[in-house]
């Protein structure tokens, strides 16, 4: 448990409106700062709303695979507050900010990078980060705005975690390795502790 940020996103793809909140809930209890319904998860807006609706309102919830201005508009109405894309468009990113909520393009490129900072996003989401690595995402931080929030996701577990946070990760979002369709919620806050535990020994 800690009570500092971590700035954690559980990816929560493939749950379902009726395990959302029970998973969720173990997620936040373990420390982590957000959860994520990806929009190719079965009836993700209702899971967004249930999530929102069973805590407090400073809590960050967010949708992912958002890829287009009417999915942000969407996403926003159901209540989320994150937008976690996995491509850059600045169109989406515009949306995004013009409506008062966090950003996280996807970008795989210095290039896509500055697209999505220069469309008014101020964090940027190392997608696949196995891809760009961890000495990538320092070459990409030595050349981008300082305070440019870098976050890795996509292959990002218990392993190496501790690693991209030693390289001056803001966070990480972590998917598979966290939780998977059907996983008991006492067995995902099992592991969300543990994660926590590693981000905030790593980070001390």
């Amino acid at each position: 448990m800690t009570s500092r940020p971590t700035g954690l996103v559980a990816i929560l793809r493939g749950v379902t409106p009726g395990e959302a909140v029970a998973v969720a809930e173990a997620i936040f209890a373990a420390g982590f700062d957000a959860v994520e319904v990806p929009y190719n998860s079965p009836d993700p807006l209702e899971s967004i709303r249930r999530i929102r609706a069973a805590g407090p309102a400073e809590r960050r919830v967010g949708a992912g695979t958002v890829l287009t201005p009417d999915d942000v508009r969407r996403a926003a109405d159901a209540g989320a507050s994150l937008i976690v894309s996995p491509n850059t468009r600045p169109d989406v990113v515009a949306e995004t900010v013009r409506l008062g909520l966090e950003s996280y393009p996807g970008a795989a490129t210095p290039t896509e990078a500055f697209v999505a900072l220069d469309a008014g996003a101020r964090a940027v989401k190392l997608f696949p980060s196995s891809a760009v690595g961890i000495d990538g995402m320092r070459a990409w931080a030595s050349v981008l705005p300082a305070g440019t929030a870098l976050v890795p996701v996509g292959g990002v577990d218990a392993g190496n975690l501790g690693d991209w946070a030693h390289a001056g990760a803001a966070g990480a979002g972590i998917g598979t390795s966290l939780y998977r369709p059907g996983d008991p919620p006492d067995v995902v806050g099992t592991r969300a502790a543990e994660l926590v535990r590693i981000w905030s020994a790593a980070t001390a």
